[in-house]
C-alpha cells in the first residue's frame, strides 16, 4: 500500500512532536520514502538526528544546510513537487494560523504552500486553544483549501486537563495514512462533475430571481472526491465564500443556462455526475435592457422554464454515475423515487429544508435512495459527513 510513497511530514513545536519517531518508523517499515521537515521550535520537543536516522534523510528545519562548507538551499518548491501527499503533525496553533494567512516565515509553511500534493493535517493543543473561535476559524479555512484536517483526539492534555486537543497516536495516523492511499487507488485517474450553489436568472442589470443555495454541500463533495484522489470538474453558481482549492478545476457561472452549458460540455468526460446544485426551474422569459423603475401598480413577469440539466444528462448518459439532489417539503420518500426514475439516476439524495437541514446549514440529514432499490436513511450530520456516506454509496455502485 505505501511501498514507494513519497511522503513528507511535517513537525511544528508542540508536545506532541515526541510521538512523532515512531510514526516515522511505521512508514520507513511500510516501503515508503518518508521526508522530514521541522519548525525550529519543534527541535525542542523531537531530536532531529532521532528523525533523520529513522527516515534514512537529513531532518530539514532551515532554507539552507552546510555541505563541505558550502551553503546548500533546500528548496520548499522541489519538497513541494516531489511528494505524494504532505502530513502535518502535530499542527500548532501557530503553525495552523500561518497556513490559513499564507505566512511563510519558516520551511514548513513556505513547503505547504508550494505543495501539489494533498495535505492532511492533525491539530494539537490544548482543550481552551482548541475550541477557541480564532483556532475554529483558522481550521475551518483550512478545510475550505482543501486541507484533510483530522479531528483532535480526547483524553489527558499536557496541561493537565481532560478533553479535545491530543494528536491521535502515530498507530492511528499511519492507519489513516493507509486509508489515504487505499481511496487513492479506487479513485485514481477517475474523473468526476460536481455542481453547486444558485442560479441567478435575470430580470434587469441589476435585479435576479434566485435562490438560498451557498453551495456548501456541493463544496463538502468537491473537497471529499477531492481527497479521495479523483480529478473534479467544480461547477458552481454564485456563492458568498467561493472555493480557494487549488486541487480541482473551479467553472464559475451565474445563469441556469451558463450551468447547463457547462456540465453538457464536462459530462462526456467523467465517470461520476453529482448535481447538487439548486438550479432555477423559470427565468424572465424577456431581459429588461435598462433597470425597471419601481411604479405605483404591481408589476408582472412573465416567467418561461430552464432547461432540466439533471434530466439531460439522464437522458446521454451511458455508463456514467449519475447522481441527484432533491430538495422536498412532503412524500420526500415518494417524491424522490419518482425522480430516481424519471430522471433515469443511478442515485438520489433526498432532504428537507428545516433550521438544521437544507440552505445555508453546515449539517444535513438525507435519504438516500438508489437504482437498486436500497435506502438508507442519514442521522443529522455534518455536509462533510454526509459527503462520505454519498461517495461511499457511489462505491457501492460501481465497482470504482
Amino acid at each position: 500500500m505505501l511501498k514507494n510513497k513519497k511522503i513528507l511530514l511535517g513537525i511544528s513545536g508542540g508536545i506532541a512532536a515526541y510521538k512523532t519517531p515512531l510514526l516515522v518508523r511505521l512508514l520507513v517499515q511500510a516501503g515508503a520514502e518518508v521526508q522530514v521537515i521541522l519548525t525550529p521550535s519543534a527541535a525542542s520537543f523531537v531530536s532531529e538526528l532521532t528523525l533523520s536516522t529513522l527516515s534514512k534523510r537529513p531532518a530539514l528545519s532551515e532554507y539552507t544546510y552546510q555541505d563541505s562548507g558550502a551553503e546548500v538551499w533546500n528548496s520548499h518548491v522541489e519538497l513541494g513537487i516531489w511528494a505524494d501527499l504532505f502530513v502535518i503533525a502535530p499542527l500548532t496553533a501557530n503553525s495552523l494560523a500561518k497556513m490559513a494567512l499564507g505566512q511563510s516565515d519558516n520551511l514548513l509553511v513556505a513547503t505547504y504552500l508550494s505543495a501539489r500534493c494533498p495535505v492532511i493535517a492533525a491539530p494539537a493543543m490544548d482543550l481552551d486553544m482548541y475550541i477557541h473561535p480564532s483556532v475554529v476559524r483558522n481550521i475551518d479555512q483550512l478545510k475550505e483549501d482543501g486541507v484533510q484536517v483530522l479531528d483532535a483526539a480526547e483524553g489527558e492534555l499536557a496541561s493537565g486537563l481532560v478533553g479535545k486537543g491530543r494528536m491521535p497516536e502515530p498507530e492511528d495516523l499511519f492507519n489513516h495514512i493507509k486509508d489515504f492511499f487505499k481511496r487513492d487507488e479506487k479513485w485514481a485517474s477517475k474523473k468526476i462533475l460536481i455542481n453547486a450553489g444558485p442560479t441567478y436568472e435575470a430580470i434587469d442589470p441589476v435585479r435576479f430571481i434566485g435562490n438560498h443555495s451557498s453551495g456548501k454541500m456541493g463544496l463538502a463533495l468537491a473537497l471529499e472526491a477531492q481527497k479521495r484522489g479523483a480529478e473534479v470538474y467544480f461547477v458552481h453558481g454564485p456563492m458568498a465564500n467561493p472555493p480557494k482549492s487549488i486541487f480541482f478545476k473551479q467553472i464559475p457561472v451565474i445563469s441556469a443556462k451558463e450551468m447547463n452549458e457547462a456540465c453538457q460540455n464536462i459530462f462526456p468526460h467523467v465517470q461520476v455526475a453529482i448535481l447538487s446544485a439548486a438550479v432555477a426551474d423559470y427565468r424572465p422569459s424577456k431581459v429588461a435592457d435598462q433597470k425597471i423603475k419601481k411604479a405605483d401598480s404591481a408589476l408582472d413577469i412573465a416567467l418561461e422554464p430552464t432547461v432540466d440539466v439533471l434530466k439531460s444528462l439522464g437522458e446521454k448518459k451511458k455508463d456514467q454515475i449519475l447522481v441527484g439532489f432533491a430538495l422536498e417539503t412532503e412524500n420526500a420518500l415518494e417524491n424522490g423515487q419518482k425522480k430516481l426514475k424519471n430522471k433515469n439516476l443511478d442515485l438520489i439524495v433526498v432532504n428537507s429544508p428545516s433550521s438544521s437541514t437544507g440552505f445555508g446549514t453546515d449539517t444535513n440529514q438525507a435519504i438516500l435512495l438508489d437504482k437498486k432499490g436500497n435506502t438508507k436513511d442519514s442521522l443529522l450530520v455534518t455536509k462533510s459527513e454526509l459527503s462520505v456516506q454519498i461517495l461511499d454509496s457511489i462505491e457501492n455502485l460501481w465497482n470504482v
